[in-house]
């Protein structure tokens, strides 16, 4: 999402591109948007792209996407985010505090043609600020509201060659007290915030270097170090008639520390252009948690995973002003590259499990592996893509893109105690290779200068793969494939005042992924191939200023999301079951009023986000209702100076976000809360 009348450039289709001229549904929250919206993470941006929803716990480590009903597990995520053209290819790294971030782009529907293994459900563009190469310049913003929120962010970037050399810095530090007590008389714990407490420190440092006319060199290193309370989880109908108290014997935490460097170098030439994008990411995760969520001194666990993935990626294309003449009224648009990546996951948990848990005739402690696993994953896929454009008025893309990619996985599940293991171990050595070829066509017409009609077929995959942890003969699931036909509507008018898209979208897919639980076994999960499904659904956006100092916003989509016939999950016939955590629709309206006021302008922001009933399971036993929540926001900036005040979920609506199965609660699921009302005030200071 824009405002109305500014200039948006996507990489929506890898090459920098006016959103209006693609065939693509994409939606854009540019700089201004994350500002005046106060979004520190992901998901808070996600309610302004229709048919957007985040499964995301308390725990930032947590965060799945899910667009147009298909989604994934962390390992193998259904949308694929990428950070300043890096993928992330574990959701472990994509939700992180958002400093010195200029844009997000939401593109939604099947991406494979171009972005490769799991772009099934879409993409999450992240891009960072850029150095600024004319004159230094900065903020200080310290935000700090209810529950012991506290914020410190600041960001600095300016030349140091003028028109050559640039660098920039940004830092954050959060806090917050968190919103759920534990009433345990006694609790074993670490602090005394509540239960989901958070702080996290952020730093990014990047350099930017133009030597020659032509030539960008672009380095850019980032990290976090996170450190959150415990998951708020509670048995489900405890957790909606006091959603904000649990009583539990033993409190944990869940650590997180993230680093990425990225290195970006771009050509551009009268004939073509070249970018190598040079990804390292690691991340390390350390929790413990009471894992049956109750008072009784039953099972706790711990859970250390560490990961490190390195991405090169070469793409060519041709220059933006000068595609490949095949007439004097029609062009040649190409682009064409090559994705090499390798990644190390290594997880080691257990689970202490007291006397006789497990059995009445285990009267001793047992420590659980669950598990001990090492996975490598090395990969290749290379693209391409060509658009033939006629009179500027009809384009016609054609696109496809082949991947291969090699899995290993070393896996232990074992149960050992004082006394020696009480059950054999159960060791994997596996390797498997995945090989996929997506095609996508797709066709633009401008019907007049501001509206562009345009439709578009594709295939997209999500890759297999092997699970740490699964029930016997589950070890490793296939492919998962998508075909997806998408047709739609771009305008835009009232030189640039007023911008509107609809679109319409049937996506059939097979080999469907579902994140299972484990039976009898707390809180694991196992990816499963389970049949067959489909989606339909419908987007529109709209964004207007009918006066210069009001600005207008809303944004709906719905989808019907169904498991297909004959399709079947833990024995159990789901056909035509909604599938799950996918709202029936997702609606976001807005405004935004300014005035001139005392050498500034002062400013008020109204946005209320809408969700649709979903379910928490794909047999639909459990389900969350539709809510509705509102955030308002408003203050002055002036010169140097910003004054703002704040409220998210002003209403303090109750709702549950997230739930699952969950065998040893009354009523079978356990769940967390979604955030309460808070409330804060923002001082900041630009020079």
């Amino acid at each position: 999402m824009r405002a109305p009348g500014s200039s948006v450039t996507v990489t929506a289709q890898k090459e920098p591109a006016d959103p209006a001229t693609l065939p693509v549904s994409v939606s854009t929250v540019q700089e201004d948007l994350i500002k005046a919206s106060g979004i520190t993470f992901i998901s808070d941006a996600g309610i302004f792209s229709p048919n957007t929803y985040f499964t995301e716990f308390s725990a930032r480590k947590l965060s799945n996407p899910r667009i147009r009903g298909i989604g994934a597990s962390p390992a193998n995520p259904g949308v694929v985010t990428y950070v300043d053209g890096v993928p992330q290819f574990n959701s472990n790294s994509s939700s992180f505090d958002l400093v010195d971030i200029s844009q997000i782009e939401f593109v939604r529907g099947p991406q494979s043609a171009l972005f490769g293994r799991n772009a099934l459900g879409g993409v999450i563009n992240i891009a960072s600020g850029r150095p600024s190469m004319t004159k230094w310049g900065g903020n200080l913003f310290v935000p700090f509201g209810s529950d012991g929120q506290f914020d410190v962010r600041a960001n600095a970037s300016g030349p140091i060659a003028k028109g050559k050399l640039a660098a920039g810095f940004a830092v954050a530090f959060s806090e917050r007290d968190g919103f759920t007590k534990n009433l345990y008389p006694q609790p074993v714990t670490r602090s005394e915030a509540a239960i989901d407490s958070r702080e996290g420190f952020s730093a990014k440092g990047q350099v930017l270097w133009t030597p020659e006319p032509g030539w960008e060199v672009r380095a850019i290193i980032g990290g976090e170090r996170a450190r959150d309370g415990d998951y708020a989880l509670n048995d489900l109908a405890a957790v909606r008639s006091n959603p904000f108290e649990v009583t539990r014997d033993f409190e944990g935490f869940t650590n997180r520390d993230l680093f990425t460097t990225t290195a970006i170098v771009r050509k551009e030439s009268k004939r073509f252009t070249f970018v190598s994008t040079t990804g390292f990411v690691d991340w390390k995760t350390l929790d413990e948690t009471d894992l049956d969520y109750s008072p009784a001194p039953l099972a706790t666990r711990k859970n250390a995973e560490d990961a490190t993935q390195f991405t090169e990626e070469l793409r060519f294309a041709s220059a933006p002003a000068s595609p490949i003449k095949l007439s004097d009224k029609v062009g040649l648009r190409w682009q064409a590259g090559t994705l090499l990546f390798t990644q190390n996951y290594a997880q080691d948990a257990a689970n202490t499990i007291a006397p006789f848990v497990l059995s009445q005739f285990i009267p001793f402690t047992v420590v659980q592996t669950s598990p001990k696993a090492d996975l490598d994953d090395a990969g290749v896929g290379v693209y391409g893509q060509g658009t033939i454009a006629f009179s500027n008025r009809l384009d016609l893309s054609f696109g496809a893109r082949f991947d291969h990619e090699n899995r290993k996985a070393d896996l232990l599940t074992a149960y050992d105690s004082a006394f020696g293991p009480i059950f054999p171990s159960v060791t994997v050595k596996e390797e498997k290779s995945f090989s996929d070829v997506s095609p996508q066509a797709a066709v633009a017409f401008r019907a007049t200068p501001g509206t562009l009609v345009y439709g578009s077929m594709s295939r997209a995959f999500k890759t297999g793969g092997f699970n740490p942890v699964s029930i016997p003969g589950s070890e490793s699931y296939d492919e998962e494939h998508a075909w997806h036909i998408e047709g739609g509507v771009k305008i835009t008018a009232a030189s640039g005042k007023l911008s509107a898209t609809a679109s319409i979208f049937s996506i059939d897919w097979d080999d469907l992924q579902l994140n299972l639980p484990i039976p009898l076994t707390s809180g694991q999960f196992y990816i499963s191939n389970v049949g067959s499904a489909t989606s339909r659904g419908a987007e529109f956006e709209l964004m207007g200023r009918p006066h210069e100092n009001i600005d207008l916003f809303g944004v709906f989509g719905f989808t019907r999301a169904r498991f297909a016939s004959g399709t079947s999950s833990e024995g159990i016939d789901v056909s035509d079951k909604k599938i799950p955590n996918t709202p029936e629709f997702t609606a976001t309206f807005g405004a935004q009023f300014s005035t001139a006021l005392s050498g500034g302008r002062a400013y008020f922001r109204a946005e209320v986000a809408s969700f649709g009933a979903f379910e928490y399971n794909e047999a639909n036993t459990q389900r969350q209702d539709a809510y509705t929540l509102a955030n308002f926001r408003g203050g002055w900036r002036g010169g140097r100076f910003t004054v703002e005040a704040w409220v998210r979920n002003a209403f303090d609506t109750s709702y549950v976000p997230l739930a699952f199965a969950y065998n040893f609660t009354p009523s079978g699921f356990i769940g967390e809360p979604g955030r309460p009302r808070t409330a804060g005030i923002n001082l900041g200071i630009g020079f």
